[in-house]
């Protein structure tokens, strides 16, 4: 089987799950560390040429991450596409089983069955937060409606206060993202490296929390541990 994933996380659940299977992936999957396999560009700007010559039995992508465009011509060129939809945990799972056994992974792996029993067994949280999400400025673009890091942080105890908006991922000034008053800021790494020198300063006064992008974005191996590495952060913030 020789799969290209355009996809991070799905490149480390491929990559852990059916070693040897992949032979290509973007520019952006950077687990597991030390990847060697054929870099096919971005996940918006993938080289069709270069994974067409790789000569893939499957391409996995997603619906949200990719380009149809592109899509469509890796088909044209003969390619099999199997293409994900995430909007929340439980689809998540759902979507990581169907991409494994399209990736011909025989036996169901550990590290998915504990994923999904870390999730399963959340304790209620203490109290429940309000929370602007970021993702991205100039201009400032937030979590929106329907989105699966909106999920994770639901279940965590967390409610992002755009999570009712029309847009998925709206662009909202920053006067009116300090005016929502939330608990908490959250500013994750990814897609744009939000750091301690670089988001923080722009909310005087509000509470930040820097958080891992790959663990609030990124639905494979990570998701064991994402609601310990997510919890830490946000108790961080509020101590």
């Amino acid at each position: 089987m020789r799969v290209v994933s355009l996809v991070p996380s799905l490149t480390e659940a491929v990559a852990r799950s059916a070693p040897g299977a992949l032979v290509g992936a973007t520019d952006w999957c950077t687990h597991p560390p030390g990847l060697d396999v054929v870099r096919v560009g971005g996940t918006k700007n993938p080289k069709t040429d270069r994974i067409v010559s790789l000569a893939p039995d499957l391409v996995i992508a997603n619906e949200e991450e990719n380009r149809a465009p592109d899509l469509a011509a890796l088909r044209a060129a003969g390619v099999e596409v199997l293409v994900t939809e995430v909007r929340d945990v439980p689809q998540a799972f759902r979507e990581l089983a169907r991409v494994l056994d399209a990736c011909g992974v025989a036996a169901r792996p550990r590290w998915l069955d504990e994923a999904e029993e870390t999730w399963s067994c959340l304790p209620p949280p203490p109290a429940r937060l309000t929370a602007v999400v970021p993702i991205w400025r100039r201009p400032w673009m937030v979590l929106g409606r329907d989105t699966f890091a909106g999920d994770v942080l639901a279940r965590l105890g967390v409610d992002h206060l755009h999570a009712a908006h029309p847009d998925r991922y709206p662009r909202i000034p920053l006067t009116e993202l300090r005016a929502c008053a939330p608990d908490v800021v959250i500013l994750p790494d990814e897609p744009y490296r939000f750091t301690a020198d670089d988001g923080p300063e722009a909310f005087p006064g509000l509470p930040c929390a820097l958080v891992s992008g790959r663990h609030l974005t990124w639905y494979g191996p990570s998701l064991a541990e994402a609601p310990r590495v997510l919890g830490r952060a946000l108790r961080a913030a509020r101590p």
